[in-house]
């Protein structure tokens, strides 16, 4: 069953989306060669609690931390450890918060530093393939014209996209009804309504699609060895137009600095 929202229930998930939004742009400022990801989970829990908001994946099916950190072959759910980054990394970020009862939902895969082209185009198409699934989630259309717009722009440079972790619904639960792919055919799937809050997230690989779960329990790897590269926005179904709960523009503007 589909959780639609009302209009105030969309506002109140655009809150906590934004800080979601603004906690990623604090990671862009420290994001350098040296850093450890724990020191990055304990600065992103700070903000998230400074601005009277909890964390929404610590505890989360026992998961220990704020922020899922990701690096290079590491797909999504890394756990943030001493691990520390080095020049020519690329880390998937991925941050939910709780306020007033709705979850915030959104990643971002950041370059430590001077990253290869091979990795630059590969962030470049998976951020694009975000941008052509987000343009499907229009009232009337259907869940699957998200997943091939998404796969089809993946697919399109030469990348392979993640079949076993989907995106989903979000709003008082951090995971609800539908599963949103990011593979499949256009027409197929439920039918997407207004009010309709949804996480698009592709997560894209630079060489074969198959993945690996590690012993963690927790953290998904390319079983490949090859780097991969995860977005993810919130958006709510539009009768017209998308309305996107997550914002990339505090980031860019502190990447911009650098």
């Amino acid at each position: 069953m589909l959780h639609l929202k009302t209009a105030e229930q969309i506002e109140l998930l655009r809150a906590s989306n934004m800080l979601v939004s603004m906690t990623l742009a604090e990671m862009a400022k420290i994001i350098r060669p040296g850093i450890s990801t724990l020191k990055l989970d304990e600065i992103a829990e700070e903000f998230i609690r400074d601005h009277k908001a909890v964390p929404g994946f610590k505890g989360y099916n026992n998961f220990p931390n704020t922020l899922c950190t990701s690096v290079n072959d590491e797909v999504v759910h890394g756990i943030p450890s001493d691990y520390m980054l080095h020049e020519g990394d690329i880390i998937s970020i991925d941050c939910g918060v709780i306020i007033n009862g709705f979850y915030g939902d959104s990643a971002f895969t950041f370059p430590v530093g001077e990253i290869s082209k091979e990795k630059k185009r590969l962030l470049d198409y998976t951020r694009e393939s975000l941008e052509e699934g987000v343009k499907q989630a229009i009232k009337g259309n259907r869940v699957g014209d998200i997943s091939w717009a998404v796969q089809n722009k993946a697919e399109s440079g030469g990348y392979s996209v993640v079949r076993e972790l989907v995106g989903h619904g979000l709003g008082k639960n951090l995971h609800e009804p539908p599963e949103v792919p990011n593979y499949g055919k256009r027409g197929r799937g439920s039918k997407l309504k207004e009010g309709l809050v949804i996480c698009i997230e592709p997560m894209i690989n630079m060489g074969v699609r198959s993945v690996k779960q590690m012993q963690d329990g927790w953290t998904v790897k390319t079983i490949d060895g090859k780097p991969s590269a995860h977005f993810e926005y919130a958006v709510a179904v539009g009768k017209n137009e998308v309305d996107v709960l997550t914002t990339y523009k505090y980031i860019d503007e502190e990447m911009n600095k650098i």
